[in-house]
């Protein structure tokens, strides 16, 4: 007997989840501190066949998108670039980050089983009253 699993895509936050989230140095990426155990557990679910895993990130302006992914590469290089999803409020203006993932994910709603890693609460309380097919987990339930 066949028992066909579907893929679960795990959307995971960067700032406050995997990278320090440091309020007197927003903007500076570089010198972001890797969340070392949370990254560790991420990279063993990684290798899972059923997981497809996604960075679902949001910050203030277009050029912290490359310093974002330059911090993946040396920290967390197992997420695939074409799985790295930075989104910049620059570029779409008077839009919470809470709303920009939230449009993001609803065009991955009826495809497959939705998983959602995220330190803001305001960004977990959006989504959840907005899309039912996801499951939702914030940054401390990864480590214990």
């Amino acid at each position: 007997m066949n028992i066909k699993i579907n893929k679960i895509k795990l959307f995971v936050d960067m700032d406050g989840v995997i990278a320090s989230y440091d309020f007197g140095k927003p903007l500076d990426f570089k010198t972001k501190r890797p969340l070392t155990t949370n990254i560790e557990v991420l990279r063993k679910v990684s290798s899972l066949d059923n997981i497809e895993l996604f960075i679902l990130s949001v910050c203030r302006k277009n050029y912290q998108i490359d310093g974002k992914n330059k911090w993946l590469d040396k920290n967390a290089p197992f997420f695939q670039k074409e799985n790295r999803y930075i989104l910049s409020k620059e570029s779409i203006s008077n839009i919470s980050s809470a709303n920009m993932k939230l449009h993001f994910l609803k065009n991955y709603e009826t495809i497959d089983k939705i998983v959602l890693v995220d330190d803001d609460n305001k960004v977990l309380s959006t989504i959840s009253k907005e899309l039912d097919n996801i499951i939702l987990l914030q940054d401390s339930e990864l480590i214990d």
